[in-house]
């Protein structure tokens, strides 16, 4: 399989993620998860942070969390092989804490805003709070704005909740459906 001058950039990108040092997560982490998926790609998904899955792994959202974006995927047929996926940080936090805001900056000015240029998504699914938060500036209730589009530098972002969220609470599950249905319109016009 022939790679393009984007997928060669981004795999050397993915390997400085791999040893980076930039923010102190790298301390606790045992992988650095850059994340996956094919590139270029009209789609990239954005979680909050690697699990201990993920930490063992190299690989975005294979834990439960993973189990449940994957199921979501499924209900309106598509797959995750589809899509970009990576994490808000690249690094697992110490006992899964929500990344800090300086953690955010750091992994958004050098890796994630580089992401970005290379996969050349035409929308970003934002998983989360700590997605929103980071990739649009808004500390919001996701139960108040999830469902929205928000354009970021011309690329249109859908908010929603977390898998893991969802995962624990009905009433979310049936709004992240909701919103996965409109995910599903936006990339079928």
């Amino acid at each position: 399989m022939k790679m393009t001058l984007d997928e060669k950039t981004l795999d050397s990108l993915n390997e400085e993620i791999r040893h980076c040092t930039k923010c102190r997560l790298w301390q606790s982490r045992k992988i650095a998860v850059p994340g996956e998926g094919p590139v270029p790609c009209r789609v990239l998904f954005i979680g909050e942070a690697p699990g201990n899955m993920e930490d063992k792994t190299g690989k975005p959202f294979t834990g439960m969390s993973g189990k449940f974006l994957d199921l979501m995927l499924n209900e309106i047929d598509m797959k995750r092989q589809q899509f970009y996926i990576t994490s808000s940080v690249k690094c697992r936090p110490p006992k899964n804490r929500p990344p800090k805001d300086d953690e955010l900056a750091i992994c958004k000015e050098n890796w994630l805003n580089k992401q970005i240029y290379l996969i050349k998504p035409q929308l970003i699914v934002l998983l989360g709070k700590t997605a929103l938060k980071q990739m649009l500036g808004l500390n919001e209730n996701l139960v108040n704005c999830h469902g929205r589009i928000i354009d970021y530098h011309g690329i249109e972002c859908l908010i929603t909740f977390h898998p893991a969220a969802s995962m624990r609470f009905p009433k979310i599950r049936k709004e992240m459906k909701k919103d996965f249905q409109r995910f599903k319109e936006m990339i079928n016009t």
